[in-house]
């Protein structure tokens, strides 16, 4: 499966959140990949904690693939790779988890290169190849309506993708200008749905493949709230209750959310994968950030959480 991830805005926790959705699944005990499509951006490499690419990789990374200049781009098998010493060795029953890197120093591609033919067959001959060698394959796009969202749209708009099975995850805040910013992407002018349909996609068929994910929520009950002002409890119901108005006018509501993932302090400053050690020894992390990633991994694989749009 083909898992593509973007957000309209930075720092909705898309990439950390992604990260963390193909770490769960492999531990889950299948082989998945993350391809780090951020072009302008390419920083998944300090998220798996592989200190050599935490920038990008200096040479043929999926930007100098994309534009031809190497036939094959630099994949890193992150158990073997990683710096950080309590990922670093597949755990037993584990499947495969793979980093492909963009270029350090690279760049978004330019309008022409975006809807450059060659550029489009380059990019659907990779994802096919790889939705055949991994059960998951995250595609982390850059924010907004970026070129690597067209080129994306494009490739699997080709006729030998039509078989593959493509979803694509929303992220946003739990903020008004989030939501707003998220339905946007999706619905607006230039939108995903308006551009895959330019590309060849069927706009109802790519609308049931959409999915969104509310990132860095504050649940008002929470007893990590348990010191506020009863005024402020208050406002944050009220507030909540108001969000959810909104959401569901936006059509970014239930109906449509796939999972939320709670406020977390350890995402808050350093973006990583969360390992069961974070939360059961060093208790730095929440099991409910934890329990939020697992369900994304496993809903991305159950049909009924895509059917009753």
């Amino acid at each position: 499966m083909l898992v593509f991830a973007t957000s309209d805005k930075g720092g909705t926790g898309r990439s950390v959140t992604s990260s963390n959705v193909a770490y769960r699944r492999a531990l889950q005990g299948y082989d998945a990949c993350y391809l780090d499509f951020d072009f302008g951006s390419p920083t998944a490499g300090a998220i798996f904690n592989i200190d050599a690419v935490a920038s990008g990789t200096p040479e043929g990374g999926l930007h100098s693939y994309m534009l031809g200049k190497v036939v094959e781009p630099v994949w890193l098998d992150v158990w073997s790779t990683t710096d950080r010493a309590n990922l670093r060795g597949r755990p037993a029953g584990a499947g495969r988890l793979m980093l492909f890197p963009g270029d350090k120093g690279g760049s978004e591609f330019s309008a022409d290169n975006s809807a450059d033919r060659d550029v489009v067959r380059r990019c659907m001959y990779l994802l096919l190849r790889l939705e055949e060698e991994f059960d998951l394959c995250v595609v982390d796009l850059s924010a907004g309506r970026s070129y690597a969202t067209q080129l994306t749209l494009a490739a699997t708009a080709e006729p030998e993708m039509r078989h593959v099975v493509c979803r694509w995850l929303i992220y946003h805040r739990w903020t008004a200008q989030h939501i707003v910013a998220a339905a946007n992407l999706v619905n607006g002018q230039r939108g995903i749905l308006e551009i895959g349909a330019e590309k060849g996609h069927d706009r109802e068929e790519l609308l049931a493949a959409i999915r969104f994910v509310r990132t860095a929520v504050v649940d008002p009950d929470s007893v990590e709230l348990a010191g506020l002002r009863a005024a402020q409890v208050a406002w944050l119901r009220d507030f909540n209750r108001k969000l959810q108005g909104m959401a569901s006018e936006k059509r970014v509501g239930r109906t449509t959310m796939l999972a939320a993932v709670p406020l977390d302090p350890v995402l808050q400053w350093r973006e990583q994968l969360i390992s069961d050690d974070d939360v059961l020894a060093l208790h730095i992390a929440n099991q409910a950030t934890v329990d939020a990633f697992n369900t994304i991994a496993k809903l991305l694989f159950e049909d009924v959480a895509w059917e009753g749009l």
